[in-house]
């Protein structure tokens, strides 16, 4: 009875192992083509400041589901002190499933004195559509996130999802 435990455990961490390394492979293969991707915006003009209103590109890898994804958003520059709009759009693909999130976020800016950098953390509902096998459902959801931002325009940002958004988003982009 002992050896087939050990034999199901072993079976299921041999399973569990293959797993991780077809994700975590993707994985690295994604942020690398962002990393790229994130060193040639440095290399381009920088806006006025990270805060400044205007728009911009993005694209990450997402957690439940496990995609990879891509939009735009656009910055309204302060609406009140260090509070600005950020609507973005994000398409993700992979997991056999199509996913489009409207965001509807704010962030809060906090300015590091005498550095090129900005963090800023912030919030706001979302619309989720999600597609898989011709079957389209929308779902309402609220992400929470914290990124910093390069006054050249290029940022990191990390998303929390609640409700029906995906669960965890990783995302690099540029604005400009």
């Amino acid at each position: 009875m002992r050896g087939a435990g050990a034999r199901f455990a072993s079976a299921i961490r041999m399973t569990h192992t293959r797993t991780l390394s077809l994700s975590s492979s993707f994985v690295i293969r994604a942020l690398a083509v962002l990393f790229a991707a994130g060193a040639l915006g440095l290399a381009a003009p920088a806006p006025a400041s990270a805060q400044s209103s205007g728009g911009g590109l993005r694209g990450g890898v997402s957690g439940d589901p496990d995609q990879f994804y891509f939009g735009a958003h656009f910055d309204t520059g302060y609406l009140v002190e260090r509070l600005s709009f950020r609507p973005n759009v994000e398409v993700g693909l992979g997991d056999d499933l199509t996913t489009v999130a409207a965001n509807f976020e704010f962030v809060y800016w906090f300015p590091l004195n005498r550095q090129p950098w900005s963090v800023y953390t912030g919030g706001g509902p979302a619309l989720n559509v999600y597609d898989r096998d011709d079957n389209t459902d929308t779902e309402p959801g609220f992400n929470l996130l914290v990124g910093i931002a390069h006054r050249r325009g290029l940022f990191a940002e990390f998303k929390l999802g609640l409700i029906d958004s995906p669960e965890i988003k990783f995302g690099l982009g540029f604005s400009f």
